[in-house]
């Protein structure tokens, strides 16, 4: 039996990168499209409703007939990140037009951990995965590279999707364990929530390898879990470098903040990305700050790690503590593969 032929006013919304594939609703099998220019992408701290403009109701279009369109794909590549860890400030760094452009947190690949939460198959997640990927890989302009920087909540799904993209190379990112916590530490009640809302998400796919059960969760301090949180996202960092050698390389923040050139030139060739580093490094990234915006120097930033002092004693007690967790469980606190030797 013959399919019917696709809406053209459909095929060129497929195959316009200006049409972002924004959602998945497994009920329809079907993605939802946004119209994002790039100064929308270069404006949005991350691409969750929260941060796009509202109004425009997407355009639903199934999975068959989105794939039937063939759409055009570019080199596909990935930082992986722990979170608090300079990873949106990377993704900034690969919007270039003409080279390269970096994606935000997209939330499609959310959904598809929502949907793998709800009870949706293996099989059934990985089908709609491959799916995404390759609309996420419609280059913005001839000759562009893309650059996915994904939710950490999706770090479940990095070694399936580095399996599925063999071409794809990918940085592991993470800050070093004191400044995490610092940072969850800073944040108040709103980053503790946070971080054993992540406990809950990485139990559920079976990401903690520590011989705790939920009740001894329970009974731990909430700088206590954010450590397991940062150590269970460390161990599958581990893992994926050795399962997938010369593909992945690992940085921290405090490492790429010293010597950011030399980490986007190495970065650049991991990718085999044609980066400008010295204009990069010229221009209004690294100077300003990631998520709000604004002027935000090295002095800026000593100046807000300081205000973490009032936590030192908890952190510094989590972190020797987590040390020893680690060294039980065979987990490294230094990552294989670094991208600065």
């Amino acid at each position: 039996m013959t399919r019917p032929a696709i809406d053209p006013a459909l095929t060129a919304i497929v195959r316009d990168p200006l049409w972002f594939p924004d959602r998945y609703d497994p009920g329809q099998d079907a993605f939802h499209f946004r119209r994002l220019t790039r100064e929308t992408h270069r404006a949005a701290t991350f691409l969750t409703d929260e941060y796009l403009p509202t109004g425009a109701a997407p355009v639903v279009i199934r999975r068959a007939d989105a794939l039937a369109a063939d759409p055009p794909r570019a080199p596909l590549h990935f930082i992986f990140h722990s979170a608090f860890c300079c990873s949106t400030l990377l993704a900034r760094a690969f919007d270039i037009p003409g080279v390269a452009m970096g994606l935000k947190e997209p939330v499609l690949l959310n959904d598809l951990v929502g949907w793998q939460h709800r009870g949706g198959s293996a099989r059934q997640i990985a089908a709609v995965l491959d799916d995404g990927l390759a609309l996420l890989a419609r280059p913005f302009a001839p000759g562009e590279a893309v650059v996915v920087k994904p939710s950490n909540l999706a770090n479940g799904m990095a070694p399936a999707i580095l399996t599925m993209r063999a071409d794809s190379r990918a940085l592991l990112l993470h800050a070093p364990l004191k400044v995490f916590l610092g940072s969850v530490a800073r944040k108040g009640m709103d980053g503790r929530l946070w971080v054993r809302d992540l406990l809950v998400k990485q139990l559920r796919e079976g990401l903690h390898p520590f011989g705790f059960k939920g009740e001894d969760y329970l009974g731990q301090t909430d700088l206590q879990v954010a450590a397991m949180g940062w150590l269970a996202q460390h161990a599958l960092f581990a893992r994926m470098a050795a399962q997938f050698p010369g593909r992945v390389t690992s940085l921290d923040s405090e490492r790429l903040l010293a010597d950011p050139s030399a980490a986007l030139a190495r970065l650049s060739a991991l990718f085999g990305i044609a980066l400008d580093v010295p204009a990069v490094m010229a221009g209004p990234v690294f100077p300003r700050h990631s998520k709000l915006g604004g002027e935000f120097t090295a002095d800026d930033r000593k100046a807000v790690q300081a205000e973490e002092a009032v936590h030192a004693d908890e952190i510094g007690k989590a972190v020797i503590w987590t040390e020893a967790v680690a060294k039980a469980a065979g987990v490294p606190m230094i990552l294989p593969a670094p991208l600065l030797g």
